[in-house]
């Protein structure tokens, strides 16, 4: 599983019939540090009519948050939300403050606003993807792991997204690695199938950053 996620803030400006919005997305790694972000962006333009907010936390965006921030309900904060969940960002707080030009947008208007603001914002981005990667060690007798050894080298080298990351000997001889998803699967194959002797010993997950 992978999801992208901000390098740094990023801001758009959008004018719709003299109305500004300002979008501001900034990396979060907790609610109440996006809430904190959010007081922060709405005391800076104090005087501007709404602020509204999309948050997506978790690498799988597990948390969801989204406010219309006084505007009509579902034409703010769902269509900003909208927008970080189709092009899959998390980690990430989004917030677009509106000056009132003096003309009334109506929904679909708002809707396209709001959307667009966040869309400009993320265009402008420096994004990376995280992938989530489980951690494996496979362990077999020391009278078997030279032949296995060289079937798990063999294993990595031809398997996308797969790493052997330590080998050690000792009254077992233990194989680390770390697999994306499809990397897994492929494992799991192989082990199934018997292509692969070995014990498999589950030793987590860990986020890595990919350019």
């Amino acid at each position: 599983m992978a999801f992208v996620f901000l390098n740094a803030p990023a801001h758009f400006e959008l004018v719709e019939k003299r109305s500004r919005f300002l979008a501001a997305l900034h990396p979060v790694n907790t609610e109440a540090q996006a809430k904190d972000i959010i007081a922060a962006i709405a005391k800076t333009h104090h005087s501007a009519r709404h602020h509204c907010t999309a948050l997506v936390l978790g690498p799988n965006g597990e948390l969801q948050r989204s406010n219309d921030g006084g505007e009509p309900a579902g034409t703010a904060g769902l269509p900003m939300l909208g927008v970080l969940r189709r092009r899959q960002v998390s980690d990430t707080v989004a917030v677009v403050t509106r000056y009132f030009g003096g003309i009334l947008l109506g929904a679909p208007g708002l809707v396209r606003a709001y959307s667009g603001a966040v869309a400009g914002a993320l265009d402008q981005a420096k994004l990376a993807r995280r992938v989530c990667l489980d951690i494996v060690q496979l362990q077999v007798t020391p009278a078997l792991a030279g032949r296995e050894e060289a079937r798990i080298r063999a294993f990595v080298a031809a398997t996308e997204g797969a790493q052997l990351e330590a080998v050690s000997y000792g009254a077992q001889a233990s194989f680390e690695l770390a697999l994306s998803s499809p990397a897994r699967a492929a494992l799991d194959q192989a082990l199934a199938s018997g292509r692969i002797t070995a014990r498999l010993i589950e030793l987590g997950q860990r986020l890595t950053t990919i350019a």
